[in-house]
C-alpha cells in the first residue's frame, strides 16, 4: 500500500492547495478559472474524503491491538477483539475502494454523449425494437436528471425507427453508457405474428463523447449543406418548410443530418457542433481506416451474433453477455431501471482494470 499511499497523498495536498486557491478574491472575480478549480475540487473530494477515513480506520485498528497488550477482563477483550475484526474488514475494503479510485480515468467520462440507434437485422421488429431502447434510454435519462434530444430520425411506417441520433447531456454520461456500444438483441413475439412464434431482431447502440470545445477550423468551402423538409408523424405536424440540414465536410466525408420543425438555423448550428465532435473523432484516428473501425467498433452492424445484450421477453429477462448477469426484470428495465446493469459493468471494468495493473 506504499504506492498507493504516496499517489493518495499527493492528491490530498492537491485537494488542500485548490482549496486555498478558491479562497483568493482574484480566482474568485475569474469565473471561467474559478469553475475549472471547483470542478478539479469536486473530483477530488471523495477520494481525499475516504483517504481520511482510511486513516482515522486505521488509527482506531492501532488503538485496539495495543489496547490488547494489556490485561483487559474477559467480556473487555472479546469487544476489542470483535472490533479488530471489523475494523480490519472496513480497512481492507476502503483500500479496494483506494486502488479503485486511483485508477486511470477515461477522459471523456465527464462529457455529454451522442447516441446512434439503428433498427439492424429483423425488419420491421428491428425498427420498433429500435424504438423500444430510445424510450429505455429517455427513461433512464429522465432519472438521471439529463436531458435528451432527438437530433435526426428516421421512422417507419409502422412507429419504429430505421435510424435515431440522439445527444443526451447531463452529468457523467459517458461513464454510464459508454458500455452500451453494440448490438442489443430482442426475443420477442411480434405485434405482426398470427402463429405465436418467438422471433430474434437485433438494434445497435454507438456512443460517443462529445466534444464541445474542439481546437479544430471548418472552413465554409469545406462544407456541403443541403436542405430538406423535416418528416414528422403526418398531419398538421407535416413540416411544409425545409428546415432540415444536412452537412458534409468534404476533406473527410463526414455527415451530420438534424432535423428541427420549428428552425432551420437551431438546425445549421446545432449540425455543425456535432460534425466538429465528428471530424475531431476522424483526425484524433490519424486515418479513415482506423475511423471506420472505430465507428464500426462503436455501432456494430447488427449481426445476430455479435450481441451484447438480449431482451428475452417472454421470460421477462434480460442477459447481458460479456459479464454473463442475468436479470428477471425486464419489464422494469426498459422502464429505465438500468441501474443493475450498469453498476455491474463498471465494477467489471475497474476489475479488470486492477487484473492489468498487477502484471
Amino acid at each position: 500500500m506504499d504506492e498507493i499511499f504516496e499517489k493518495v497523498q499527493a492528491l490530498v495536498d492537491r485537494y488542500d492547495e485548490v482549496s486555498e486557491m478558491l479562497s483568493d478574491p482574484d480566482v474568485i472575480g475569474d469565473t471561467k478559472r474559478f469553475m475549472e478549480l471547483s470542478k478539479e475540487e469536486g473530483s477530488l473530494r471523495e477520494t481525499v474524503e475516504t483517504f481520511k477515513h482510511y486513516q482515522g480506520v486505521s488509527a482506531d485498528l492501532a488503538g485496539d491491538k495495543e489496547l490488547l497488550q494489556e490485561k483487559l477482563d474477559p467480556e473487555m477483550e472479546e469487544i476489542t477483539k470483535e472490533e479488530i475484526k471489523d475494523l480490519t474488514a472496513e480497512k481492507a475494503s476502503l483500500e479496494d475502494q483506494l486502488k479503485v479510485m486511483l485508477l486511470p480515468k477515461d477522459p471523456n467520462d465527464d462529457k455529454n454523449i451522442i447516441m446512434e440507434i439503428h433498427g439492424a437485422a429483423g425488419g420491421d421488429e428491428a425498427a420498433l425494437f429500435a424504438g423500444n431502447l430510445y424510450e429505455m434510454y429517455s427513461r433512464y435519462a429522465e432519472k438521471q436528471g439529463w436531458t435528451i434530444q432527438v437530433i435526426d430520425e428516421n421512422r417507419t411506417e409502422i412507429g419504429g425507427y430505421k435510424e435515431l441520433v440522439l445527444m443526451i447531456q447531463g452529468d457523467n454520461v459517458y461513464s454510464k453508457l459508454k458500455f452500451e456500444n453494440g448490438a442489443h438483441r430482442v426475443q420477442r413475439v411480434p405485434e405482426t405474428e398470427s402463429a405465436g412464434r418467438v422471433h430474434t431482431s437485433t438494434a445497435t447502440v454507438g456512443v460517443m463523447p462529445e466534444y464541445e470545445d474542439v481546437d479544430i477550423e471548418i472552413e465554409d468551402k469545406d462544407l456541403r449543406v443541403d436542405v430538406y423538409r423535416s418528416s414528422g408523424a403526418g398531419g398538421q405536424h407535416i413540416n411544409k418548410t425545409s428546415s432540415a440540414v444536412r452537412m458534409t465536410h468534404i476533406p473527410t466525408g463526414v455527415v451530420v443530418a438534424m432535423q428541427d420543425q420549428r428552425s432551420q438555423q437551431q438546425n445549421r448550428a446545432k449540425a455543425l457542433e456535432i460534425l466538429k465532435a465528428r471530424v475531431y473523432n476522424y483526425y484524433a484516428s490519424q486515418n479513415e481506416a482506423e475511423y471506420s473501425e472505430m465507428r464500426k467498433t462503436a455501432v456494430g452492424t447488427g449481426d445476430r451474433s455479435e450481441r451484447i445484450r438480449t431482451y428475452n421477453y417472454p421470460q421477462n429477462r434480460v442477459t447481458d453477455h460479456r459479464i454473463g448477469l442475468s436479470l428477471n426484470k425486464l419489464d422494469r428495465i426498459m422502464n429505465g431501471e438500468l441501474e443493475d446493469i450498469i453498476d455491474a459493468l463498471v465494477i467489471a471494468d475497474q476489475a479488470a482494470k486492477l487484473e492489468e495493473l498487477k502484471k
